[in-house]
């Protein structure tokens, strides 16, 4: 039982509810307790230990309806319709069986690469052979006995077993589908069934292939149930592995690669990175036991033990939120490394609070009001219509920022630079550059281009390099998330 607990579990963090390892042992306790007679029952108890935010209340509803739905296999009638020969269903379990490189089996065992079954001549005779309705022989094989019983239950048991078996639910892909149905089926005892049947159409009495063919229609049957099974659990365990790997592409791609179709998906990316941050930064230093004693402290709290030294206090400084000041080259070479970059920062605004946000292509003008009276994702589409436009200049924008707030700026301040530095030949303006450096704490360059483009044509990073305390390669959402957590590391 604890397997199946930990499959479940498994199955929630697909669907991106954050379980602990210390929750799971929660919930295995809880479970030890409640045990799985009640569904209802066991469903409320593990509600109160795993799921925490309502979000993922919800998903923990569906994806337990899900998991737990023990649906026995379609019981309309186990014989399908199909025609004389049952040639209609054998080219249907051929079909299935090539998805992901799977191969089906034909009934003389050799492999047959997903294309219809080419039978002997005598075995397409016994096919045609029309045997009537009438008694049979009886099976021998666990797997035939088990078909001609009708016990539809026992089935989907002895299924969800065989699936345990073969570890279905680290099924990552659609087009494995097909490989796993066929392990499901040997694990059931497809080889004695395959052996059984080829035995009994080659067989002289009448009995015998009446039940080879029955037997036949009932194996591609049972097919059809293990495959809608396997896509079943496909969908709970690896719907959102088949995310995250496209997530995980999105994050390493270029953001100027990425198509306006994924966009959705990106953000989404962004707004899990920068909680991802948040959590991790937004955490109460704790004082620990080491720096500079606090003397006056330590005697005041050590008075009640007749001047004995038992508790030490140690000096701590407060450490105030960085002013975050962020110029964006929002230019149509750069404009999608912006956006993210607008909405990293933004969505990080539990520790960096006081963003203040410009945008440029020649002229500089401040969008920290947009941001604060729109949504985000409204703030940023009329950032980038509005000042997108323009030929681009740095040494314009840089004189218009120091006319604008240069004066704000003092030791608390990191300023990020997001642009390639392509100035168009004009005056880059580096003596304002070089002031915005000593007066901030640290300033920031995000480069989207490759190190090797940074000093040709008109780019002017080699003058830029040496007024910043950092230079960086930034063109991806892992460039991206490795900056932003650097400089919180740093500044908080």
């Amino acid at each position: 039982m604890d397997r199946t607990l930990t499959s479940f579990i498994a199955a929630l963090r697909n669907a991106d509810v954050r379980i602990s390892t210390a929750e799971t042992l929660d919930a295995m306790s809880a479970v030890e307790l409640c045990g799985y007679r009640n569904r209802e029952f066991l469903k409320d108890t593990l509600a109160l230990v795993l799921p925490k935010t309502p979000d993922e209340k919800y998903t923990f509803d569906e994806t337990f309806d899900q998991f737990f739905a023990f649906k026995d296999v379609k019981g309309e009638s186990v014989v399908t319709e199909l025609d004389g020969d049952g040639e209609e269903a054998e080219g249907e379990g051929g079909a299935g069986q090539g998805q992901g490189g799977a191969v089906g089996e034909g009934t003389d065992g050799r492999k047959g690469g997903g294309k219809k079954k080419k039978f002997s001549a005598f075995e397409e005779q016994q096919d045609e052979e029309d045997l009537g309705p009438g008694e049979m022989a009886q099976p021998r094989s666990s797997l035939g006995k088990l078909l001609m019983q009708d016990s539809r239950v026992e089935l989907t048991v002895n299924m969800a077993a065989a699936a345990k078996e073969v570890s279905l639910e680290e099924i990552q892909v659609f087009t494995q589908k097909g490989l796993y149905t066929r392990k499901i089926m040997e694990e059931m005892g497809l080889a004695d069934l395959q052996q059984e049947i080829s035995v009994v159409r080659q067989s002289p009495s009448i009995l015998d292939r009446r039940l080879g063919q029955e037997l036949k229609k009932r194996r591609e049957w049972l097919r059809e149930q293990v495959r809608d099974y396997v896509e079943k659990q496909f969908l709970l365990y690896a719907d959102a592995t088949g995310k995250k790997l496209r997530e995980e592409l999105l994050r390493k791609v270029k953001l100027s690669n990425i198509e306006h179709r994924n966009f959705r998906l990106v953000q989404e990316v962004v707004f899990r990175m920068a909680k991802r941050l948040v959590a991790l930064h937004s955490r109460r230093k704790k004082v620990f036991k080491r720096g500079q004693l606090h003397v006056s402290r330590t005697l005041r709290h050590n008075m009640s033990y007749d001047g004995s030294i038992f508790d030490l206090h140690w000096k701590s400084v407060k450490i105030d939120r960085p002013k975050v000041f962020a110029i964006c080259d929002v230019s149509g070479s750069v404009a999608n490394y912006a956006r993210f970059m607008l909405m990293f920062l933004y969505s990080l605004e539990e520790v960096m609070p006081k963003v203040r946000s410009f945008a440029f292509s020649s002229d500089l003008a401040e969008v920290t009001d947009l941001f604060e009276r729109n949504k985000l994702e409204d703030a940023i589409a009329k950032t980038l219509r509005d000042y997108s436009g323009g030929s681009t200049d740095y040494g314009q924008a840089f004189e218009d920022f120091r006319n604008k707030c240069l004066d704000e700026i003092d030791n608390r301040t990191t300023i990020i630079i997001l642009g390639d530095a392509r100035n168009n030949y004009g005056d880059p303006r580096t003596e304002i550059l070089k002031e915005m450096y000593d007066r901030s704490k640290r300033l920031i360059w995000l480069n989207p281009e490759s190190r090797n483009t940074w000093n040709v044509g008109d780019a002017e990073m080699r003058k830029y390099s040496a007024y910043v305390h950092q230079a960086e390669e930034c063109n991806s959402l892992t460039h991206l998330e490795r900056i932003v957590g650097n400089l919180l590391r740093t500044i908080q």
